[in-house]
């Protein structure tokens, strides 16, 4: 994977920090406006990366580059997709994938027409101990009651308290509360039970986005509530509920550390497959190797799976009142 990167910004300082460690992966440029030249110049000398752009364009014309990683805010990553894939490049697009579900609809056909893999950077999907929780789910028996919480005190809300508008918390940005994080826990419960048969959304709204809500998702024989808070800090914690056992899992979703299996209450075990200290290195070891070997078929299924959540996404701030771009 030839990769460019797009943006400067606080993911892609994280995703820096590892992707020296990635198999099969080059860091071949970096792009950023003129305004954080001096930003893209210190990465590009403390990670190795071999060329800067501040043109859009130019970059895409590189033919050394075959993927672009699109690192940038929420509102932006329609159209830096969009283009990219029109000028032939693989896209790994950060989370949400798009604010509206008809621009995600329209990047995979264009996606499908070029023969381009597209593919959204969630880390819960890709993480070992993801993967070992929905091996674990089947120990539980019957599902009954699943509950996502990720709720953290954002740094920019005592700023839009006082009628300053960051990204975070602009409607037009794609910010709010269910887009930046609780759509961790969307992709956590989608991963494990697929679609639900019904969506609402009971959110705080200030200035017409939500600061923080309450997702409830149900399904057949099983109900969900997803919380995700910008406006204040509690525990985070996922709980899955079965009539045969528990599973609890603190912290975020998005990093899935380890977490405990209860088989009602006569044996407990604690488990942790993590294979590397960072979140983002097996998703982007995945992502290596499904461009590597072309495997449209696990593409596609996890563009599926993005879909459905910005199905859910959508259905839930149409629910709230809450229209975003």
């Amino acid at each position: 994977m030839k990769l460019a990167i797009i943006g400067s910004g606080k993911i892609v300082a994280d995703f820096l920090t590892m992707a020296g460690d990635l198999p099969d992966t080059e860091l071949v440029a970096i792009f950023g406006t003129e305004k954080s030249i001096q930003k893209i110049e210190k990465m590009k000398n403390e990670y190795r990366i071999r060329k800067i752009y501040t043109t859009y364009e130019e970059c895409l014309k590189d033919t050394d580059i075959d993927t672009v990683y699109i690192g940038l805010p929420n509102h932006l990553h329609y159209s830096f997709t969009k283009e990219a894939l029109l000028s032939g490049k693989n896209v790994i697009c950060e989370k949400p994938f798009t604010i509206k579900l008809s621009e995600l609809t329209e990047l995979k056909d264009i996606a499908k027409i070029n023969n381009l893999i597209l593919i959204e950077a969630i880390t819960t999907q890709y993480l070992s101990n993801y993967l070992s929780i929905k091996e674990s789910v089947n120990t539980l028996g019957d599902l009954k009651i699943i509950e996502c919480n990720y709720s953290q005190y954002s740094s920019r809300y005592n700023a839009f308290k006082n009628g300053e508008i960051l990204p975070a918390f602009n409607p037009k940005a794609g910010g709010g509360a269910l887009m930046d994080i609780n759509i961790y826990n969307i992709h956590f419960v989608v991963g494990i039970l697929g679609k639900p048969n019904s969506v609402a959304y009971l959110a705080n709204v200030e200035r017409n986005i939500d600061t923080s809500g309450i997702l409830l998702l149900n399904y057949p024989n099983c109900k969900v509530v997803c919380i995700g808070a910008k406006d204040s800090t509690a525990p985070i914690k996922t709980l899955i509920q079965g009539d045969q056992g528990s599973i609890v899992l603190n912290g975020p979703a998005n990093a899935c550390d380890s977490f405990e299996v209860n088989i009602n209450g006569q044996d407990s075990r604690i488990i942790d497959n993590k294979v590397h200290p960072h979140r983002m290195y097996e998703e982007f070891c995945e992502f290596a190797r499904i461009i590597k070997e072309s495997d449209f078929s696990k593409a596609n299924q996890m563009l599926e799976q993005s879909q459905l959540v910005m199905e859910i996404a959508e259905e839930a701030l149409t629910d709230a009142g809450i229209k975003l771009g």
